[in-house]
């Protein structure tokens, strides 16, 4: 199965453009023969809100809203499946959340879990407790940007049976990192696959919005923990394509598995946990 990643520039507060540009991405990448397009994190609104009360302005219910609606006529229209960051508003609450969406329309919404600096005093942690949603095409799981720091987000998913995680994303620059070296995110990424037996995709945004420069460097990296597609380039709005397999997880070697490897037996009293507690 082939699946795109959209690494796009999203301009804050447009959203029709924003929406009508990743309508266009998921089009082109969709002739090219994706199956499962990516889009960025908040990729219809922008991210570096300056009050909550304009983050407030520019979310949508889901998936009642305007943008999921046009997200899932064009799903309908090419037989697709689609990943997007969208600002979510349920009731008094602000969730920065992902959406699944399929020939059908919305399949599930996944909202994120860990939030990164400002977006604390914008949002709402996620109340959804990691959904794997079982698609024609496979077991699908979503993570959002700074989740992907937790190694608890990627192994709760590969027990729950996910085969592939998408991960809208807006990247930025680490502490202390080089110039000459790619994105944290990156390694993370990578080590997440391998260790989970996972394929990742990962969409990022590129620019430079209110003064936050964002990383790009998108990439779709296999079960084996090896890139197929990317990293992408630093500065560049494009589509990333790679095949995917998404059959049953393998050992990473012939005698080893790193999920009946685990010592669970030691694990629930090191966090302490009883151990009927412990998957």
């Amino acid at each position: 199965m082939l699946i795109a990643c959209i690494q796009m520039e999203p301009l804050i507060g447009e959203t029709a453009r924003n929406v009508a540009r990743s309508l266009d991405f998921a089009r082109q990448a969709a002739e090219r023969g994706a199956r499962l397009v990516v889009l960025p994190e908040l990729a219809n609104t922008g991210y570096v809100f300056e009050t909550r009360a304009e983050a407030e302005a520019l979310a949508e219910t889901v998936p009642s809203g305007p943008t999921v609606a046009a997200w899932s006529r064009l799903c309908e229209e090419l037989d697709l499946h689609l990943v997007a960051g969208i600002a979510e508003k349920a009731g008094d609450k602000l969730f920065n959340s992902a959406v699944l969406i399929g020939p059908g329309g919305c399949v599930g919404v996944y909202r994120k879990m860990h939030l990164w600096g400002d977006e604390k005093k914008v949002f709402t942690p996620g109340d959804l407790p990691f959904p794997v949603y079982d698609t024609p095409i496979g077991q699908i799981a979503m993570a959002i940007c700074y989740d992907g720091w937790f190694p608890e987000t990627y192994r709760l998913y590969a027990l729950n049976g996910a085969r592939l995680v998408c991960v809208p994303t807006n990247w930025v620059p680490m502490p202390g990192q080089p110039d000459d070296r790619s994105a944290m995110a990156n390694t993370l990424v990578m080590a997440a696959a391998h260790t989970n037996g996972l394929v990742i995709a990962c969409a990022d945004r590129v620019g430079v919005e209110r003064g936050q420069p964002f990383e790009g460097q998108s990439l779709i990296v296999d079960k084996t923990g090896w890139p197929l597609a990317g990293p992408a380039s630093r500065t560049n709005e494009e589509i990333i394509l790679a095949d995917i397999t998404l059959e049953p997880r393998k050992g990473i070697g012939a005698d080893n598995d790193v999920l009946s490897d685990r010592r669970t037996d030691i694990y629930a009293e090191m966090l302490g946990l009883d151990r009927t507690d412990n998957p």
